[in-house]
């Protein structure tokens, strides 16, 4: 049974979700709580043992309908797949339960569609084949269509519209750059195309530049590389809570398939194509860095500054990972749960206090209405944690990066990061002021609605915010045996040989074409 365990996370939430849409006309919301959450509990089981099992460096690959690798769709387990399938699983427990406050009530199907999104995630991670990875995005981007827009209106619909638009556009490019590649290289399996691409013939090799340069340019639009990055700002921020917290792993899949790629395909040991776009992801990198940092000191809402600190998050990723260093793949990957666990915390906190200040809502103004002790207390939290101060994770995970940035990129990776940081201390500070500590009565709408015209906030709302930012005080604490799993990733990573043996080696039990 240990070998089918691969396929758990994807089944569950499948099934889960298939059999709350059957149940949804005839039973109460209630009935599809105790559903999702019984779906929750054995997906987080089947992260857990697959997390487990990958620790000890084995890589397990499953071979869909018993047919080879080279024909048929793969499936496979290794280090980063495995803590991937793991961070979306912890993220969706705390989202889950700030939508089962009440949120869950107003949206359509919204039990269902979290599930399938859920399945179109951990199909994105365990996928050895990149036109399987186009058709997982693609199941996790509808759910997500579903989930933003189901019961909005106005300035979200608006939103969502060109939130709609824009991955349609993406995943026609992705199409277009798949097609080119199986044309030139005959494969789509990952581990072929590593092999195939350090043998690619001199006068072909302009042309799978091209197609790998559509493929990255794919993986950069969903992950908001500048200037693919226009949609996402305000996307997010008009976002229900649960769904936006959801979504701060979104953009985190796109970095997955870069990183996957590139260590595969764009390794040092592939010949013409070696290191193929690291300094253009680099540069670009850094600058949507220094962005993310100036659109969180220009946010007028909390809502938006959450957003850009997602945007923010990815430019460090990118620069970690365009590095290609050991030591900074290592940081990145510390540092890609730190960063969804504490920008999912933002948005909930957001939502918080826009209840809390009633017309209000999360707006900055000069004078705050008084707020609860408690939730600023949360803000100050999520907010050393975001701008990466000690001792939280966030300075644990760029400390690192830093300390392991090649000598000739020292000066501009250190400017950017450094700099962007201190960006984000500004304006979280102003932010935290203008909410928080500004509490003095004004006239007429700025003062705020009074404690008996604000909604009341529900317990398990703030359980799921104390639980985000528990994720990262628990990571702060278990930093050690957390930076050797992802120093042993990393290392995994760039040494992709074993990868390529275990997918190619792996023979059908049945037949052979």
């Amino acid at each position: 049974m240990i070998q089918h365990l691969v396929l758990a996370p994807i089944l569950v939430p499948l099934l889960t979700g298939a059999i709350l849409l059957l149940l949804e006309r005839s039973h109460s919301v209630r009935v599809l709580r105790h559903g999702a959450w019984i779906g929750m509990a054995l997906l987080l089981a089947s992260a857990i043992a697959l997390f487990a099992r990958a620790s000890s460096g084995e890589i397990d690959v499953y071979l869909l309908g018993d047919w080879p690798a080279r024909l048929g769709i793969v499936l496979m387990v290794d280090r980063l797949s495995a803590l991937m399938v793991l961070i979306a699983t912890l993220l969706a427990i705390p989202a889950l339960m700030y939508a089962c406050a009440g949120w869950d009530k107003r949206a359509l199907h919204f039990h269902a569609l979290f599930q399938i999104q859920l399945m179109g995630l951990n199909g994105a991670f365990l996928t050895g084949d990149i036109f399987n990875l186009f058709v997982f995005f693609e199941v996790m981007l509808i759910a997500s269509y579903g989930l933003l827009l189901t019961g909005g209106r106005g300035e979200r619909m608006s939103a969502g519209m060109h939130y709609v638009v824009f991955n349609i556009a993406a995943s026609t490019l992705f199409l277009i750059a798949l097609g080119l590649l199986y044309g030139l290289l005959g494969t789509l399996n990952m581990a072929e195309i590593a092999v195939r691409i350090g043998e690619v013939a001199p006068e072909d090799v302009a042309m799978v530049r091209v197609a790998a340069g559509l493929l990255l340019v794919v993986f950069c639009a969903k992950a908001a590389l500048l200037p693919m990055y226009l949609w996402l700002p305000e996307t997010y921020s008009r976002a229900p809570a649960a769904v936006a917290a959801l979504f701060t792993i979104m953009t985190k899949v796109g970095l997955y398939a870069l990183l996957r790629l590139t260590t595969l395909a764009f390794g040092d040991d592939t010949g013409l194509l070696a290191g193929f776009g690291r300094d253009t992801l680099l540069a670009f990198g850094m600058v949507t860095l220094v962005l993310g940092g100036l659109g969180v000191v220009g946010s007028f809402r909390l809502r938006i500054a959450a957003a850009y600190l997602v945007l923010l998050s990815a430019g460090t990723l990118f620069v970690a990972f365009a590095l290609a260093q050991p030591g900074t793949i290592s940081a990145g990957l510390y540092y890609i749960p730190h960063s969804c666990f504490a920008g999912a915390a933002m948005f909930l906190i957001a939502h918080i206090v826009q209840r809390e200040r009633g017309s209000v809502g999360d707006r900055l103004l000069p004078l705050a209405p008084p707020m609860p002790q408690l939730t600023g207390v949360l803000y100050m939290i999520a907010a050393i944690a975001l701008i990466g101060l000690p001792p939280l994770s966030g300075f644990i995970g760029k400390f690192l990066m830093l300390g392991a940035v090649p000598a000739e990129d020292t000066g501009w990776v250190y400017a950017a990061v450094l700099g962007s940081s201190l960006l984000v201390l500004i304006g979280l500070s102003r932010t935290g002021t203008r909410l928080f500590w500004r509490t003095e009565e004004g006239n007429g709408q700025d003062a705020g609605p009074s404690p008996a015209d604000t909604p009341k906030i529900h317990g398990i709302e703030i359980a799921a915010t104390v639980l985000l930012l528990a994720y990262g005080i628990a990571m702060t604490v278990a930093a050690a045996p957390i930076l050797r799993y992802t120093d042993a990733t990393a290392e995994q990573l760039l040494s992709p040989a074993e990868y390529i043996r275990e997918v190619r080696g792996t023979t059908p039990l049945v037949r052979e074409p």
